[in-house]
C-alpha cells in the first residue's frame, strides 16, 4: 500500500508541472511560426504577385503641355526626330569607374521631355517644358538633370508651359544656337517645295464626346522625386 502522503505528493507535483506547462504554452504569440516570425512579418516577407499587389493601369505618357509642345515641334522641324520622355540612361554614356547604379539612381532615371535628334538618331537638343506651382525638389530634379545635359554638351531649351513659342521662333531659335532647323524638301524634279500651311484642328462631335470622358493622366514626374534622391545604401549623400 502506498502511503497517502506519498500520492498526495504525487498529484501536487503533476498539477504543478501541468500549470507551468499551460503557461508556457499561452505566453507564446499566437502569430508565432516555426521560424519565429509572426504571421504578419511572415506575410510580409513573402514574394508579392507582380499584378496582382500592384494593379496596373494605362495611363496618358504626356501631359496637356508637353502634347502641345510636341506637335509644335513636330510642325516646326518637321525633318527631325522628336522624342518623348525619354531617360537620361538611354542617351547619355557615363564611365564604369564608378558606381553606374549609383549614377542611375541619382539622374539615370530622369526623363527629359522633349528629345529631338536627327535623321540617324544623334541629340540634336533637349526641350525642358516648366510649369507653374512647381516643388523646390521638382525645380532641383530639372536643375541636376540641365547641369548632366549641359556636361554632356546637349542643348536644354526651356520653355514655360503656359507661353510655348510659335514654330517660326523655334526654327529661329535653333538656327541662333547653331543648330539646323530644317532641311530642305526637295519635290520630284529637285525644286524645293514650299513649306505646308499650319493645320487648324475641328473638334467633331465624336471628338467633343471623348473630350468629356474621364482624362486619365499621366503620372506626374515629381512622383520619382524621392526615388531619384536616394544615395546608395551605406554611402554619405553627395552633391
Amino acid at each position: 500500500m502506498l502511503d497517502i502522503n506519498f500520492i498526495g505528493a504525487l498529484t501536487v507535483s503533476a498539477l504543478l508541472l501541468a500549470w507551468v506547462w499551460a503557461r508556457r504554452r499561452g505566453s507564446r504569440p499566437s502569430g508565432k511560426r516555426k521560424n519565429g516570425k509572426s504571421g504578419k512579418a511572415a506575410q510580409a516577407d513573402a514574394p508579392l504577385d507582380t499584378v496582382q499587389a500592384w494593379t496596373p493601369q494605362a495611363v496618358r505618357v504626356l501631359t496637356l503641355p508637353e502634347r502641345q509642345a510636341y506637335d509644335l515641334m513636330r510642325r516646326a522641324m518637321p525633318n527631325r526626330l522628336v522624342l518623348a520622355q525619354v531617360p537620361l540612361a538611354r542617351f547619355i554614356s557615363v564611365p564604369t569607374r564608378h558606381s553606374y547604379s549609383d549614377w542611375l539612381t541619382r539622374v539615370g532615371r530622369l526623363t527629359v521631355d522633349l528629345l529631338v535628334c536627327d535623321k540617324s538618331s544623334r541629340v540634336v537638343a533637349v526641350v525642358d517644358i516648366r510649369t507653374g506651382g512647381q516643388s523646390e525638389r521638382s525645380i532641383r530634379r530639372h536643375e541636376r538633370m540641365t547641369q548632366v545635359l549641359q556636361a554632356a554638351g546637349v542643348r536644354v531649351l526651356q520653355w514655360n508651359a503656359e507661353a510655348l513659342p510659335s514654330p517660326a521662333e523655334v526654327r529661329a531659335l535653333f538656327r541662333e544656337q547653331g543648330a539646323e532647323a530644317e532641311e530642305d524638301t526637295l519635290g520630284p524634279h529637285g525644286k524645293r517645295m514650299l513649306p505646308v500651311p499650319e493645320m487648324v484642328e475641328v473638334i467633331s462631335e465624336g471628338d467633343a464626346f471623348a473630350a468629356a470622358m474621364p482624362q486619365l493622366e499621366p503620372v506626374s514626374s515629381d512622383y520619382f522625386d524621392d526615388l531619384d534622391a536616394l544615395a546608395p545604401r551605406g554611402a554619405a549623400p553627395r552633391g
